[in-house]
Parts: C-alpha cells; structure tokens; sequence
C-alpha cells in the first residue's frame, strides 16, 4: 500500500521510468513530467515548445509577487492554492465578472476572449494562462502586438480543441513580442495548463507566506 502523501514522488518515478532517455533541458522536463502525471499522456514530451526567455519570465513574474490571469474558472481553481501557498500569487479570472458577457457582445468577441482583455486591463499581469480558448489566446497575442495593455511577462497558451487551437498555439510560437510556453497541435486543456505553471512554481523557491484554505 503507498502511502498518500508517496503517490505523486512513486508517479514520477514510473514516468521517469517509461521515458528513459531523453533530451530535454532540466526546466522543461519538469514541466513535461508534470503533464504527462496529469494527462497520462507520453506524446506531450515531443509536442512542448517553449520561447529561450520563458523559463526566466515565469521565474521574475513569480518572485516579484505579480498576478495570474486564467481565461477561466476551472485553470484557476487548478492553480490558485498552489500559487498563494507557495508564493503568495493571486490568481485571477474575470470570464464570469457581470460585465463581461454585455461587453463581448458589443465588441463581438466569445466571453473567455473578453474576460482576458478585461483581466489584463485591470493591472499588472505576470503569467497570462490561457488553458481552453483559442479565442482568448488571440486576444491577448493581439493587445501584446498592438500596445493596448501593459503585455504580461509569459503567456501559458495551451487551448484545446479542433477549431483554431494548433492554429493560435502556432502563432503564439512565432512572437517574439512575450516569451511563451506551448504544446503543438489540438492537445491541451486545462489540466495541462495548469500542470505547466503548478511545475513552474514548485521550480521557483517558495516565499514564506501566510495562507487559508479557503482564500482564492
């Protein structure tokens, strides 16, 4: 009988295990080792991809203390015991925010698209995470491009689905205007994007921090 508080080290061992050698840097390997205990799905160590400055974004947006913004509810629950534990990080999502919904359908956007906009209106963003919408990851590639809003430090792009979701991670890979962090083609989701920034902040030294369970 494994003990609860060994299932998570005896997951990683069986994962390390059945990838054997392997290529990667050390920083995107615990990124893959933690998706992979997510998802059960080995294809995601040949499909991240990740900008040369991600890994040192994540690290400065983290120890500076700066926001998490999700494009939505399920990312940020994925996410937000973790980041205030650890770091002290408040973890934002503004889809469902009254005023979201009347201001996508006048600007003509999907309410994930808008609740990001909105989100990264409102202050400083350190990590922009966008797990579901390729809508929303559009959104904010377009405020980063055109200077509209303060760009965040990394974005997490890993939208899932069969419309526009390899197409908006791709064209995520091709900016240079923030560094990013990616899976290619349809695979994604939330679970895999908040397995990416969970690895990101168990990477970077914890803060001392106080905490309740039921902040967030």
């Amino acid at each position: 009988m494994i003990h609860p508080d060994e299932i998570q080290s005896t997951s990683f061992a069986i994962i390390e295990r059945e990838m054997g050698a392997h290529t990667l840097p050390p920083e995107e390997f615990l990124i893959v080792r933690r998706v992979i205990h997510s998802t059960g799905d080995f294809e995601y160590a040949r499909l991240l991809r990740c900008h040369p400055q991600a890994f040192t974004a994540a690290a400065a947006a983290i120890r500076a203390g700066e926001d998490v913004l999700t494009d939505v509810e399920m990312v940020r629950m994925g996410i937000h015991a973790l980041a205030a534990r650890r770091h002290g990080l408040r973890v934002r999502c503004h889809l469902n925010d009254p005023e979201v919904a009347e201001e996508a359908r006048r600007a003509r956007i999907t309410r994930s698209a808008q609740g990001v906009v909105q989100g990264l209106r409102r202050g400083s963003v350190g990590i922009c995470v966008i797990g579901n919408a390729p809508t929303a990851l559009r959104a904010v590639l377009k405020l980063c491009r055109t200077g509209e809003v303060t760009p965040p430090r990394l974005i997490v792009g890993v939208p899932v689905g069969f419309v526009d979701a390899a197409e908006s991670k791709q064209a995520l890979g091709a900016t240079d205007a923030v560094p990013w962090i990616t899976f290619l083609g349809r695979k994604g989701g939330s679970a895999v994007a908040a397995a990416i920034v969970n690895a990101l902040l168990e990477w970077v030294p914890a803060r001392c921090v106080a905490w309740e369970a039921g902040d967030g």
